[in-house]
């Protein structure tokens, strides 16, 4: 069996509506409402609270509903002000029986604007776009080289026999044409092997690092010493 348990907040809550409830009866009396038109006035009071109250927590636009809770908060501290003895009861001023004989025409008019009038739900917060992927730099275009091969060296001539005079010596090929473009390209790996390890490049390292034949190389090398 589930235990019953006593909130504060629910008897105040009590309180009050059972007292702002018996001050608007006495008030509406008072005015000349008597009979069951009397308790019929708290209770339009407190409906009119509750439909603005709803409209309030379903609408983003709520002012129109603020307006009709304040009024109806209103007209219910006003009983429980004028029921203090601030009033005579026993002698209602023209004006109050006004104002609560006309109640009831404002009440069902306030209850209508809340309950029928159309509901503009909060909006909703735009969703945050998804970041970008990083975009990687674009690879730099490596330079075109063209490598122009070198041309075979001549092959060697066999020994002449003793009785036949020497032949003449044949000369060394001329070195290889080196291109421009290969020739910077070449420098600027030298430069850079030359920052890194404080040596020269040599032939074989250049070789390696230009993919060309050893004439090639060797040309290279030699032009740029």
């Amino acid at each position: 069996m589930p235990r019953i348990r006593i909130d504060a907040v629910l008897i105040q809550a009590v309180i009050a509506g059972a007292l702002s409830f018996a001050h608007l009866h006495d008030l509406a009396e008072a005015a000349g409402q008597d009979g069951w038109k009397a308790w019929a006035y708290p209770v339009s009071v407190d409906l009119l609270l509750v439909a603005a109250w709803r409209r309030m927590r379903t609408t983003a636009d709520n002012r129109a509903a603020w307006a009709w809770f304040v009024i109806a908060l209103a007209a219910s501290l006003g009983a429980n002000v004028a029921t203090a003895g601030l009033l005579d009861l026993g002698d209602v001023p023209a004006w109050l029986r006004i104002l609560v004989a006309g109640w009831p025409a404002l009440a069902f008019l306030g209850g209508t604007l809340l309950v029928h009038a159309p509901t503009t739900a909060p909006a909703e917060p735009d969703p945050v776009p998804a970041a970008a992927p990083p975009v990687a730099p674009a690879a730099k275009p490596v330079p075109d080289v063209t490598v122009e091969r070198a041309p075979e060296p001549a092959p060697e001539l066999p020994p002449a026999p003793a009785s036949e005079p020497a032949p003449l010596p044949v000369p060394a090929p001329a070195p290889a044409a080196v291109p421009p473009a290969l020739l910077d390209h070449a420098r600027k790996l030298a430069d850079a092997h030359q920052t890194a390890t404080g040596d020269r490049i040599d032939a074989a390292t250049l070789r390696a690092r230009l993919g060309v034949p050893a004439p090639l190389a060797d040309a290279i090398t030699a032009q740029l010493t």
